[in-house]
């Protein structure tokens, strides 16, 4: 069950973490970009670390891509701990949990085809992606499929019912 905490002492009522999964089930590329969509990670010397990925939301997971000299998949393999934030429609949202790399190929093949569908044509090689395309500042392909399973959530109405919450999740293995 998930543990809902209001932190607007103005809102009466927590807002529904349903608000926050309707949104993210619905990310779209804007403009052939996709939503802002900002990853937090620490370096080394735990300084931080922000840079921009396009992120997809299924089965309460975040998937994302990186390459595998990165700075962001440096500072993934040393420590998973990780933030995401994310604009949405009417919900600033931050998704705070560990990140993995996913190495299981049915994975990677079924989150390729849901990038692929939304205007990413992405290509599955072994645990790998591939496409004919990159980012400015992206490295050339191959690239890694990680995946953010929140342990922790906050959002911010931004348009419609006010409010902000601090949302809890159980334990997920």
């Amino acid at each position: 069950m998930v543990e809902a905490l209001n932190v607007d002492p103005g809102a009466s009522e927590p807002l529904p973490w349903s608000r926050a999964v309707a949104q993210l089930e619905e990310l779209r590329p804007a403009g052939g970009r996709g939503p802002p969509c900002w990853l937090a990670t620490a370096r080394g010397d735990g300084r931080p670390h922000v840079t921009g990925v396009v992120g997809h939301w299924l089965d309460d997971t975040f998937y994302f891509v990186s390459g595998p000299s990165t700075r962001k998949a440096r500072n993934l393999a040393a420590d998973s701990r990780c933030t995401v934030a994310i604009s949405l429609a009417n919900l600033d949202l931050v998704l705070e949990g560990a990140a993995r790399r996913v190495n299981d190929e049915a994975t990677v093949a079924r989150i390729a085809e849901r990038f692929s569908e939304r205007g990413w044509p992405l290509t599955v090689e072994g645990d790998l992606l591939t496409a004919p395309f990159q980012a400015p500042t992206a490295p050339q392909p191959p690239w890694h499929l990680y995946a953010l399973t929140p342990k922790r959530a906050l959002g911010i109405g931004t348009a419609g019912e006010p409010g902000a919450t601090r949302w809890t999740f159980p334990t997920r293995d």
